[in-house]
Formats: structure tokens, C-alpha cells, sequence
């Protein structure tokens, strides 16, 4: 079995930017919009009436119950159909976020375990004129991002892409950290169906939304034989997962995964303790028994954590599933407290538990065919590190955590340069070519290379971040407006409001037809299928027309080529920069293992010691 991903690389590839929480927020403050009543609709549940937004012809339908509120006993069981209501539902504000620690309050929680409802924007329609048959729109659902530990739906605005392509866009809530992925024997023992007993709660929230999707967006005008999934980060990993999951097959028919990747864990990674003796596999940071272990030293039943051994030990199944039922948010979320990064935490999720997600390596099920095939596009940031970077670089000064000057711009830009090759090569690369060989001409892949940001004072933006993790989620959603900080984010708002355009078009056009083509009105240059032949194109390029426009690329790297090019590399000048790159490789992926890494180098590496895992309690 191949070594899965270190603490610190799960974190990292799934960290969002708290930057991104903050530009992406759109209104949730204020008075709720007044009901249009043109937006009256019937779906399962009810009557529904929602809002035209400002200055755009969309109709928008906030917080509509997917499911029921996953509460008391439903906590950590499969979501179950949401109850019907009388009358009719103002649906103008979204629902709650789901629970998770809020970024902008250290060790305070925010959100609510009632939290799986979604959002609707869809262009303007009378209720007669609801377009039906063959007139259906094409539907495009959104997974938030945030490390599966933070984000929501309500933060995401689809009206700009609604209006301008003629789709309808889904944003929807799931289960977050702990409370969306827990696999533990405890649990399994009182479960009545596969799917209660998986584990995989966030995941089936999400196939619940699609089979909401399904049976109910013919109301809103929208085709649920053309439905799309897409998202950023952590929801492009969720993407991947929909993709891998047997139980969402048929409820999708296109995919999108921007900055994600195929990963999951296997159920000794996610429940066993980090210094469980072999033959056991240990668990990885942020495992059930790290959890149990950590809450019994917390409540004081044990004194450390070999007493929290043996009184876990001692409880049967049904009083540990008790235990963590009777736990507050707060008390489970604790034991992370010293384990944030901007209130994200890594908490084991796509768990193989053989129903919901298969135990097998993700890209050997995608080499093998043994996933939901469907038209996918996958995509990377040429910067992505550089988000990371900014906040944890050694070549980067800071002051109370905020990024000041960069003190080594090339030590920088290499960093961010593997970073973002290596990324590429797991998110886009190697899974384009494994589903390209399994399916055809239907597999397509990009880069976004935009780095025009302005000055902050001094701080030049496009050199600190570029283009970064998440840069590319404003382009998508057409997010102009950033008020002061329009200038900031965009050196030349004109030039990127033009791409964004042009991403949108390509990204509606795929929803449309499963294919990016020439975007919606044909007018764009052809986005091909990633093409297996030598030297053939590949990857889409997205930039202004200053720093080349929209090309087709030949570049595609596998995780070896990056891994060997560090060696050959003549910028790096010394052991300790190669180290440093080798390092991250092992730290955020598993392109190297612990051993390779000592070994490589001749050994030169051990003067450069990893982080080692250590438990929670």
C-alpha cells in the first residue's frame, strides 16, 4: 500500500485562503431582499418564493432544506429527506454555515450542525415562462472550499454567472471536519444501512444535495440531465470523490475540479492512533482515537494518555458512541485548538470505507476505469504555493502573522515553483492522463496564470502571491466589485474583467455541452482535450493579453520528472536549497517518503530533519 499523505500535507492541500473567505463574503450582512413573487416555485417540500438580485435579471432562492438537520441522533448517520412545510417558504437569506472555527475570532466557533441547505441563482423567469423539455437549462453545482474544515455556501455569489450564460448555479452546505467525516467502530456498531456506517457523512451530504438536484431543479428551469460539478480546493478533492463514489453515480453528468486532487485515506489512517504498535497501520493526526484520547485526558477520566488508553479500552461500543454523541461542539472541536491555520484543521476525510468510497488507491481507479466517467476538466494555479508561502515562508518577514516585505524573492519563487509543479502534476497532470486513456476525448485541463495584482503600500501583491491558490474562484464568479481593495486585487481591472468573461463563457459551455469549445458564443480559441501524444496540446493557459492571453500549452509533468528536476536544477546552488524543495515534497505530498528523503542527496538531507508527527493528548 502506498504511503498516504503526512498531517501537515493533508492540511496543506486542502487550506483555503482566509483572503478568499473575506473577498468571496456577499451579503450576508443587512436587511433580507424583499420576495419577488414572479420567483414562486414548487418543489417536494413546498411552495418557495425567492428574490430578484440588483442590477441583474436572476432570480435567487437562498437556504432551501436539502435534508433533514443533522442533530442528536443523526449526528454522524447518513442525511435523511428534509420535512415538507406549509404555506410558503421566504427563501431570502441562506442557512446556516455548518460548525467550524471562525477565522476572524481565535478559538470561537461559528455555524450550527443544522446547516444542509443550498442556494439557487437562476437567470429571470416568470413562473409561466419556466423554461421546460428540451429549453431546460444546464446546472452547475458548487462545492465550497476550506480545507473541508471552514467555508459555506451562502459565500458564494452564482448571479453573474447565471445571467451572463444562461445556467443556474447550486451553491450548497456539507458536513465540515469532524462532523462530516468520522469512521469508528463505535459508530458502525449502531448504524442500520452502508451508509450510516461510512463514515463519509460530508460526501453523502453532497450526493443528497445532487439527488435534491435532481428531483427538484426542473422547478427553477434547469436540466437535471445536465448537471455539474465544481469547485475549488477542498471542493475540487470533492469533486474527485463524486467521481470515485459509487453512490453518486448517475447524479451528475459533468465534473470540475479547480485545485483539487484525487486522495482519500484508509479506515486504519482515520481511526487508528499516530503510535499504533505493528502490525496495526498508525493513524494519522486528527484520527477518531486521537480524538477519544485527547477528550478523555480533557474531561480528566485519565491523567495521560496511556491511562486514556486503557479506559477506552474498557468502554464498550455503545457507551463510546454515547460519549461522542453527548459532546458539544465545542468539546470535540477543542482538542484542535492548537492545531489552527486561520481556524482551519486537519481532521482525516474521503475515507475508504468500500461503499461510499472504494478502498483502493484514487488514481489507480481512475487508470483502471472504475470510476464514474463523465466529461471532466482539471486545473492548477501556476502559484499556487504562494499562498501558503506568504504566511509561512522563512523568505517572507512577517509581523503578528501578516506577510510586510519578502526578504528573498528567488528562494520564493522556487519554493512556489515546485509547490505548484508538484500540484499540478497530483491535481491535473497524472489523473488527466489516467481518465484521458479510460475515456476518451472528454478529459480537458488548464492553468490559470494571472498574476496582475496591485501594490499594498509597499508590498508588491503580484510578487507575494501571483497567481496563488484561489485567485482564480473571482475570475469564475465574475467578483469585479472589492471596494476599496478593487484596485489591490486588480492592477488592471478592465484586462482581468475580460478574462474572467472569457472563463466563465468556457466554464458555462462545458456545463452546457461537455466540452469548453470556443465558450458559449464560439468566439474564443478552442480549449482541446488533453492529448496523450508527445509534444501535442495539452492545457489551456488562462492570462490577460498582456502576459499572453488564452493559448494552448504542451507542458504536463508527473510527480518523478518534478522530483528529478530539483537535482538538475542550476538555481538551486546548494544541498540546503535542494533540501528545502525535497522537504515541502515530503511535508505537502507524497512524492518522497521520510526514507527517500534521508537517502537523497547522499544523505545530505539528514542535516535537515523533517517535522515528526506527534499525538493530540
Amino acid at each position: 500500500m502506498q504511503r498516504v499523505r503526512s498531517r501537515r500535507a493533508q492540511r496543506a492541500l486542502r487550506l483555503q485562503s482566509l483572503a478568499l473567505l473575506l473577498a468571496l463574503a456577499c451579503g450576508r450582512a443587512g436587511d433580507p431582499p424583499a420576495p419577488d413573487p414572479s420567483s414562486l416555485r414548487r418543489v417536494a417540500g413546498g411552495l418557495v418564493v425567492g428574490f430578484q438580485t440588483e442590477g441583474r435579471e436572476v432570480h435567487v432562492w437562498k437556504g432551501l432544506p436539502f435534508a433533514k438537520p443533522p442533530v442528536g441522533e443523526l449526528r454522524w448517520r447518513a442525511p435523511r429527506e428534509p420535512e415538507p412545510w406549509t404555506g410558503v417558504r421566504e427563501a431570502l437569506s441562506a442557512g446556516s454555515a455548518c460548525v467550524q472555527f471562525d477565522p476572524m475570532r481565535a478559538g470561537r466557533l461559528a455555524g450550527s450542525e443544522d446547516c444542509l441547505y443550498l442556494n439557487i441563482s437562476a437567470p429571470r423567469r416568470a413562473a409561466d415562462s419556466v423554461p421546460t423539455g428540451s429549453a431546460r437549462l444546464p446546472v452547475m453545482l458548487w462545492v465550497h472550499g476550506g480545507g473541508n474544515s471552514v467555508g459555506e455556501a451562502g459565500s458564494y455569489d452564482g448571479s453573474a454567472l447565471a445571467a451572463e450564460n444562461d445556467v443556474i448555479v447550486v451553491t450548497v452546505g456539507y458536513r465540515l471536519g469532524v462532523f462530516g467525516w468520522l469512521g469508528h467502530p463505535a459508530l458502525r456498531a449502531g448504524a442500520g444501512t452502508p451508509d450510516d456506517a461510512s463514515g463519509n457523512f460530508g460526501t453523502l451530504d453532497l450526493i443528497r444535495a445532487l439527488e435534491w438536484v435532481r428531483e427538484n431543479i426542473a422547478a427553477f428551469g434547469g436540466d437535471p440531465e445536465r448537471v455539474t460539478v465544481f469547485g475549488e480546493s477542498a471542493g475540487g478533492i470533492n469533486a474527485y470523490s463524486l467521481l470515485l463514489s459509487p453512490r453518486a453515480r448517475g447524479l451528475f453528468q459533468r465534473a470540475i475540479s479547480q485545485s483539487g486532487m484525487p486522495v482519500s485515506m484508509t479506515r486504519s489512517q482515520s481511526e487508528n492512533p499516530v503510535d499504533a504498535e505493528p502490525p496495526a497501520e498508525p493513524g494519522m493526526q486528527g484520527s477518531s482515537s486521537e480524538i477519544l484520547l485527547a477528550l478523555l485526558q480533557r474531561d480528566g477520566r485519565a491523567a495521560d494518555r496511556d491511562a486514556a488508553k486503557r479506559v477506552l479500552a474498557a468502554l464498550d461500543d455503545a457507551a463510546v458512541a454515547a460519549y461522542l454523541r453527548g459532546k458539544t461542539p465545542e468539546e470535540l472541536l477543542a482538542v484542535f485548538e492548537s492545531r489552527l491555520m486561520g481556524g482551519m484543521y486537519f481532521a482525516p476525510n474521503i475515507l475508504r470505507d468500500g461503499h461510499v468510497i472504494p478502498d483502493a488507491e484514487p488514481l489507480e481507479l481512475l487508470r483502471s476505469g472504475r470510476y464514474n466517467a463523465v466529461p471532466f476538466v482539471a486545473g492548477t494555479n501556476r502559484e499556487e504555493s504562494k499562498l501558503f508561502l506568504a504566511f509561512g515562508s522563512p523568505h517572507v518577514r512577517r509581523l503578528f502573522g501578516i506577510p510586510l516585505w519578502i526578504r528573498d524573492q528567488q528562494r520564493l519563487d522556487l519554493n512556489a515553483e515546485y509547490g505548484a509543479l508538484l500540484w499540478k502534476a497530483d491535481g491535473a497532470d497524472e489523473p488527466a492522463r489516467a481518465m484521458r486513456a479510460a475515456q476518451g476525448e472528454s478529459v480537458f485541463t488548464y492553468r490559470f496564470d494571472w498574476d496582475e495584482q496591485g501594490r499594498l503600500l509597499w508590498l508588491d501583491l503580484s510578487r507575494l502571491l501571483g497567481a496563488a491558490h484561489a485567485i482564480e474562484i473571482l475570475f469564475v464568479f465574475g467578483v469585479r466589485d472589492l471596494g476599496p481593495l478593487t484596485g489591490i486585487a486588480y492592477r488592471d481591472p478592465e484586462s482581468a474583467a475580460l478574462l474572467s468573461q472569457q472563463m466563465r463563457s468556457y466554464w458555462a459551455h462545458f456545463a452546457a455541452s461537455g466540452a469548453p469549445g470556443r465558450g458559449q458564443r464560439g468566439e474564443l480559441p478552442e480549449w482541446r482535450a488533453f492529448d496523450l501524444g508527445e509534444g501535442a496540446a495539452k492545457t489551456m493557459l488562462f492570462d490577460s493579453a498582456a502576459g499572453g492571453g488564452l493559448r494552448m500549452d504542451p507542458a504536463a509533468v508527473t510527480r518523478a520528472q518534478v522530483v528529478a528536476k530539483v537535482a538538475a536544477d542550476p538555481r538551486l546552488r546548494d544541498p540546503e536549497q535542494r533540501c528545502e524543495i525535497y522537504r515541502g515534497f515530503v511535508q505537502w505530498s507524497s512524492a518522497l517518503s521520510p526514507e527517500q528523503y534521508e537517502r537523497i542527496e547522499s544523505g545530505a538531507c539528514k542535516a535537515f530533519p523533517l517535522e515528526q508527527r506527534t499525538p493530540m493528548g
